[in-house]
């Protein structure tokens, strides 16, 4: 079956931007998270979301939030969105047919998402404005977009560069999130709020695990390209 991504520095450079994405974002979360002391953040009960609060100690959704580094968390999901766009935008090649536009507008549905969680944070005050709208809209679009995301790459996984195995990793992983998201949001709306964090990241986690997933098969398969060179017509031919 035909490639349906680029190759050359354009798909490698792209692949590391798509693997770096998910990485930036688990580093600001991992800084974001140690620093939140008072009290001590826990990952299963608080809001993924309430790592970007800035400014004073605040209760919104339920829960008190007190994140003294919440604009690393910000920074960190506009780089993921942005490098998540900008790199497969380098490795798909929108000529190849209707799968790598698909997937390609199912990223920038995903990285405008997370990008707009990071800049309309998930506080009082935007609740009282109005700009929660954004932020909901960002969290909810990443969750569907990005589980889909990784489904259909995993569908198409031969003409991407992923193995076999990859393959059915991004489509179980993306199927998950999926899974996860009528459980999150059932969570929420009954006022049940049980280990909130847990059901965000069920559905979050799988997609950033499949865009590592995506970014080091497709660095792997150019990296073999690089080294094992096919050979000459002539060459073939003779043989």
């Amino acid at each position: 079956m035909k490639p349906i991504v680029r190759s050359g520095a354009a798909a490698r450079a792209g692949a590391l931007l798509i693997l770096l994405g998910p990485l930036v974002s688990w580093v600001a979360e991992f800084i974001t998270a140690a620093a939140w002391q008072d009290p001590p953040y826990s990952p299963l009960y608080n809001w993924v979301s309430h790592l970007g609060l800035t400014g004073p100690p605040q209760t919104a959704f339920g829960q008190v939030a007190n994140s003294p580094l919440g604009a690393v968390m910000d920074t960190g999901w506009v780089i993921y969105g942005t490098l998540l766009i900008i790199g497969t935008f380098l490795v798909f090649d929108p000529r190849k047919g209707a799968r790598p536009i698909i997937i390609m507008i199912l990223a920038v549905l995903a990285g405008v998402g997370v990008s707009l969680v990071g800049i309309f944070q998930g506080s009082n005050a935007n609740v009282d404005n109005g700009l929660i709208a954004f932020h909901t809209f960002g969290a909810q679009g990443v969750m569907l977009a990005g589980n889909i995301m990784a489904i259909a790459v995993g569908a198409g996984g031969t003409r991407i560069g992923l193995t076999r195995g990859r393959s059915i990793a991004s489509i179980t992983l993306g199927t998950a999130g999926l899974i996860a998201f009528p459980l999150f949001m059932a969570d929420v709306f009954t006022g049940w709020m049980w280990d909130i964090g847990l059901f965000e990241r069920a559905e979050i986690y799988p997609i950033m695990i499949g865009h590592a997933l995506l970014g080091s098969s497709v660095a792997a398969t150019e990296r073999h390209r690089a080294t094992h060179p096919p050979a000459p017509l002539s060459a073939r031919v003779e043989s």
